[in-house]
């Protein structure tokens, strides 16, 4: 065993070990190197292979391989419209696996406030898979210009209540109904097709399962923080992903609901015209000039699952303050409003029910 030196297109000196006469990296073929490995690998290890060298950083940069890596990642992208507004992001496929593989993070950013209108459309591709096998997969367009949307409710249900979604997975009985938080992971990608960006708005990994105590249904919770406006109840919110899954008369496991709604800090669901500001916030945030991790635009899937779990604590923790502050609140005005009530009663009483003490009135 040897130790050799190899030179870099870009000129720095790589040390490799030589064991028994290897090769290095850079004397096999570009061919090999694109159709044999690095076709094996997937988006992350396809960017950390890139930063190697100006070599592979080349090879790596291939559209064919990272439109497979979005294919294999989240196979909703491959839809005939969603091929095509991928092939015009600014660098294709690797732009929208970017964008798309990264938390993001609730960070205001006052200069973001003066963003161009919200799109007139927005694109939802979802993806959900159960130990590793794919259940479901949908694109769904919401148009964002009617007044319909705009004064509404913000939600979006990806299957009609009428209709279910048939798997072949088994599904799972009460004492394992728990195993569905490490089990299952969801992808929830929101795209501006004339902007050209997309933002993440799943946790991956569940942050709560229930089970209906009547029905037997669980609901499988995903989520994701975002920022929203200074000084008010939406100062965060949450993005609310619900999975509802049921069992068939075979044992087998049914999607029955896959919906997306917005939660501001008070517990209120946001309008759609409310919640395209905080949209149009997460799909151009992040693009801070600060070397800092923590301000980028997200974080990636190393750390996906355990910050996206903390910020959803800490919001469900000033939620439940910001309730017991109200409760506090509206517990002193009972309490005013009923000592004044008392007050009124008794004064009205000594007027006009007891007799008055004779000479303490000598006028009347």
């Amino acid at each position: 065993m040897a130790s050799s030196s190899a030179i870099t297109e870009a000129g720095a000196t790589e040390t490799t070990m030589d064991y028994g006469g290897s090769a290095t990296v850079a004397t096999i073929h570009p061919d090999i190197l694109e159709a044999h490995i690095l076709t094996r690998l997937d988006g992350p290890a396809l960017a950390s292979v890139s930063c190697a060298s100006s070599q592979l950083r080349s090879l790596s940069s291939s559209h064919h391989l990272w439109t497979t890596a979005c294919h294999s990642t989240w196979p909703s992208t491959n839809s005939p419209r969603l091929r095509h507004i991928i092939s015009t992001f600014p660098d294709g496929p690797r732009s929208f696996f970017s964008q798309s593989f990264v938390l993001p993070l609730p960070v205001n950013d006052s200069k973001n406030l003066g963003l161009s209108p919200p799109p007139p459309e927005l694109i939802s591709a979802v993806d959900i898979y159960y130990r590793d096998r794919l259940v479901f997969s949908k694109v769904q367009e919401t148009e964002t210009i009617t007044d319909w949307f705009r004064c509404s409710p913000f939600r979006i249900d990806l299957i009609d209540p009428k209709n279910v979604v048939l798997t072949t997975v088994t599904h799972p009985d009460e004492a394992a109904c728990h195993d569905l938080a490490k089990d299952m992971t969801l992808s929830w990608i929101m795209i501006d097709p004339i902007r050209l960006r997309t933002v993440n708005l799943s946790s991956w990994r569940p942050v709560s399962v229930r089970r209906h105590w009547l029905s037997g249904e669980v609901q499988v919770q995903f989520g994701s923080v975002l920022s929203g406006e200074k000084g008010c109840g939406s100062e965060l919110v949450q993005c609310v992903v619900v999975v509802t899954c049921g069992g068939s008369e075979e044992g087998e496991m049914q999607v029955r609901e896959v919906s997306l709604q917005m939660e501001d800090m008070d517990g209120m669901h946001l309008t759609g015209k409310d919640s395209l500001v905080i949209f149009n916030r997460a799909l151009f945030g992040g693009k801070s000039k600060s070397k800092s991790k923590s301000k980028s635009k997200g974080i990636s899937a190393g750390r996906r699952e355990v910050e996206s779990r903390r910020w959803c604590d800490e919001f469900l923790e000033i939620t439940r303050m910001r309730r017991e502050r109200k409760l506090r609140r509206e517990g002193r005005l009972d309490t005013m409003c009923i000592g004044f009530g008392l007050s009124l009663f008794f004064a009205g009483f000594w007027l006009f029910v007891l007799p008055l003490p004779k000479g303490l009135f000598p006028f009347l």
